[in-house]
């Protein structure tokens, strides 16, 4: 079905329309979330370099296409690349929407996974506690990401106490 969509889009629209780059993004996280990253990865770079070409490096949503390669390249172990695109997302997020954006959080919690998933928790703490601290003075301790990255931040600090 999403591939119906996206070729009809792509027909129909063209290859940088914004819903033909929904579509593209959607079924990326389909093929993501069934863990075909080789299929997945292609389109997410497409994404990328289409939202930089028509809506500019430093657009919204062109950051978010950073953050959602950033994540495609993290879950298949490629680290080294998911840094690059989560340091270059979060540094753009908080130039453009500030540290305290709920998705400047979300990059920072982002960063901070991998840092952990690498097994460094040194580096991933401080991360996780400027989210949690900042995202219950913004968002409020109850909130869904309020309370993920204060679970974050507290196996983190688990793993360097124990």
């Amino acid at each position: 079905m999403l591939r119906r969509a996206l070729a009809g889009n792509e027909a129909f629209l063209g290859p940088d329309h914004p819903a033909t780059l929904t579509s593209l993004s959607n079924l990326a996280l389909l093929l993501e979330d069934e863990g075909n990253y080789a299929a997945a990865e292609p389109l997410r770079h497409r994404d990328v370099e289409a939202s930089e070409r028509i809506l500019g490096p430093e657009h919204p949503e062109t950051l978010t296409s950073l953050n959602n390669l950033g994540h495609l390249l993290h879950c298949k172990g490629d680290y080294a690349s998911a840094l690059k695109y989560y340091q270059k997302t979060l540094r753009l997020r908080e130039k453009i929407l500030g540290r305290q954006n709920p998705d400047t959080l979300i990059s920072l919690n982002n960063l901070a996974a991998l840092y952990r998933d690498q097994g460094n928790y040194g580096a991933a703490e401080p991360l996780y506690r400027r989210a949690s601290e900042t995202a219950d003075q913004v968002l409020g301790a109850d909130h869904p990401n309020a309370r993920h990255f204060r679970k974050n931040w507290d196996f983190c600090r688990s793993k360097l106490e124990g």
